[in-house]
């Protein structure tokens, strides 16, 4: 038995529990989770904007230590690190074969198998594949990462979304370059990790843009040379701050029409908009076919950053440990399991960054 986050229905409350969690079977891994980080991702799952089989075992964003491995896993052994990934790639659908891994059909097709049981046999699903709310977790092969060497394995913890989320969005989907003006709407934790990234990219002018006044200090610790308070002239201020044109780039990490219009909308005539954010269907966005051709801007979706775990977690590896990203300023809440309901209140509140399971 260990202690777990289940979701039994969608709009219920979490509820902190024990389940019963199997061994490893074939081409699978038992990790013990060292932390866990509390995405908006997460809060979705529990509204029903995004849906998974339930009761589930939430938390997609973690790392920990491997217990055990199942037959045929030789990439990992007992003892060693790990980063979750809850987007594996199949290697076989269309997308994985044109090298678009992050939008493999088969990404999350482990979300409805069986993955633990409450204590009186209710079966339990895997939340986004990996269920890393939990003291330890059993997921398939190809959901675990081997830790970078000399990063922490809590602050590592950070890497298997927010981090490759928010580099991927600045490096991948908006290709920013040396010099470029960059827009980022929305200071949670992939908000900060895309102002460290464009800060990383070399980025002259990166304008930070939220509803809470608070977080100036957190956007300019991670890279923003300017901080604005949402408003109904945000547009304008950004096109103020950078010259007059708007930003080269704007990458909106919200999900709101009102912020993907208002991104748009920053963004300098021929620029790029990237949204991050995952809104609900209800969300209607709408431009106009005159200003679509006039402004000659590209938007454009992002998915877990467009990046290719793999391939891109040694690369931010070797960015931490040069000293250029900055894991911990991301966070600024630790917590245990018993504190993620209180951490989604904070999160809907528009307060803070990234909290933290520190098991």
């Amino acid at each position: 038995m260990v202690r777990a986050a289940v979701l039994p229905a969608v709009g219920a409350p979490l509820e902190i529990t024990d389940i019963a969690l199997p061994e490893p079977g074939p081409g699978q891994v038992r990790i013990r989770l060292a932390a866990a980080g509390v995405c908006h991702s997460d809060l979705s799952l529990t509204n029903g904007t995004m849906r998974v089989p339930v009761p589930a075992v939430l938390g997609h964003e973690g790392a920990g230590t491997v217990v055990s491995v199942g037959e045929g896993v030789t990439h990992v052994a007992p003892g060693d690190g790990a980063v979750l990934n809850w987007a594996p790639s199949c290697g076989q659908c269309h997308h994985c074969r044109i090298g678009e891994v992050w939008l493999c059909a088969s990404a999350l097709s482990g979300v409805g198998a069986v993955h633990a049981q409450t204590a009186d046999g209710t079966p339990l699903h895997p939340g986004l594949n990996v269920a890393a709310f939990a003291e330890e977790t059993v997921v398939a092969a190809n959901c675990v990462l081997p830790a970078p060497d000399g990063i922490p394995l809590t602050d590592a913890a950070l890497l298997g979304c927010a981090v490759l989320t928010g580099y991927g969005a600045v490096h991948h989907s908006a290709r920013v370059r040396a010099g470029e003006t960059v827009v980022v709407f929305g200071i949670g934790g992939v908000g900060l990790a895309v102002l460290q990234s464009a800060r990383i990219a070399g980025a002259s002018t990166v304008v930070a843009v939220d509803v809470s006044p608070e977080k100036e200090e957190l956007a300019r610790a991670a890279g923003a040379t300017d901080y604005l308070v949402a408003s109904a002239t945000t547009a304008k201020d950004v096109r103020r701050l950078t010259g007059g044109h708007g930003a080269d780039v704007a990458v909106e990490c919200v999900g709101r029409a009102v912020t993907i219009r208002t991104a748009w909308e920053s963004t300098r005539r021929g620029g790029r908009t990237t949204v991050v954010g995952i809104g609900g269907k209800d969300q209607q966005v709408t431009f106009n076919a005159l200003e679509l051709f006039h402004w000659g801007r590209t938007l454009s979706g992002c998915v877990y950053g467009n990046c290719d775990p793999a391939r891109d977690l040694p690369v931010i590896a070797e960015h931490v440990r040069a000293g250029r990203f900055d894991l911990g300023a991301l966070v600024t809440e630790r917590i245990t399991l018993d504190g993620i309901p209180a951490a989604f209140d904070t999160m809907v509140a528009g307060r803070g960054g990234r909290a933290l399971i520190v098991f």
